[in-house]
Parts: structure tokens; sequence; C-alpha cells
């Protein structure tokens, strides 16, 4: 097969970290770093973490698969063992491992965008088939993260 690329080659050159406290800490640092809050991907038990900076690669091992039921959205979403994604600041594209529950199918999500509208801040999850549904970013922030995001934002509740 031409053109194929290994699961090592996409992996070359990255940093890894390994067991649930190194991983919660990395996960958390970069989803900062990015611009995502703290709760998009409630993963658990981690048990590796990688990245690969010259590329944006990105993958977060877990233990086994698991089901998050997001009471602000009314979503559930199934992630795999293995979460991929190439990412960027306020993108998350290419992703794997991760389905939502609309009707009664599960359907991949393959990018995660957040809009620069500090206002109207939104992530807008998009399927393989291009379309896909926005929500407001407060639906995945922790209480803290909510705070501080109302605060800056002048949002009265």
């Amino acid at each position: 097969m031409a053109g194929a690329v290994s699961k090592e080659d996409v992996r070359a050159g990255a940093e890894i970290v390994y067991g649930p406290e190194a991983c919660y800490n990395q996960t958390m640092e970069f989803f900062q770093e990015l611009g995502f809050p703290k709760g998009v991907l409630p993963l658990t038990d981690l048990v590796e973490c990688g990245r690969v900076p010259e590329t944006g690669f990105v993958w977060m091992k877990q233990k086994a698969p698991y089901e998050h039921f997001f009471e602000s959205t009314s979503t559930r979403v199934s992630y795999s063992i293995e979460v991929t994604a190439y990412v960027e600041k306020n993108k998350m594209r290419k992703m794997t491992g991760v389905k939502s529950k609309q009707m009664f199918m599960w359907v991949p999500i393959t990018e995660m965008i957040i809009n620069e509208d500090p206002a109207k801040k939104k992530i807008y999850f998009k399927t393989p088939m291009g379309i896909g549904r926005s929500f407001p970013i407060t639906a995945f922030m922790t209480e803290e993260e909510k705070e501080k995001f109302l605060l800056e934002n002048n949002v009265i509740t």
C-alpha cells in the first residue's frame, strides 16, 4: 500500500507520559494551551498520553472505553480506548475514537472548533458527513472555569 503511514510514523518525535496523574496533568495543560475547556473530553483511567509538537498529532489512551452524559447538552458521548486528533489553537481535527449518540445512532465526531467571538463562545462538533452541532463553551467547563469566564466576559447569570 503506497503512501500508507504507520502508527509509529505519526508518533515519531512524540512527548509521551504514562499513568493517570501525569496524563491528567498533561491533558489539562494541553486543553488550556489550545483554548478548550477542561471538561470537553472527560476521559477516565488514562494510561498513556502523547503529543508530536511538529505535527500537532495527539493521543490519549484509557484502560477501557467510556461513555459520558453531558447534562447541559443532553448528549451521550462514547470514547474508545484511544482518542486521537491533530490539534491547533481552538481546533481539533481528524479526530478518532469519539462518537455522539444522535437519536438512535452513534455518529463519529471528527472535529471540534471553538469560534473566536468571546461574547458568543461556542464549540462546534462536526461529523465526517460535514454536518454538526454547536453548544455554548460553558457546557463543557468546570465550575471554576465557568465563574472565571462569566466574570471576564461580564456575563450576568
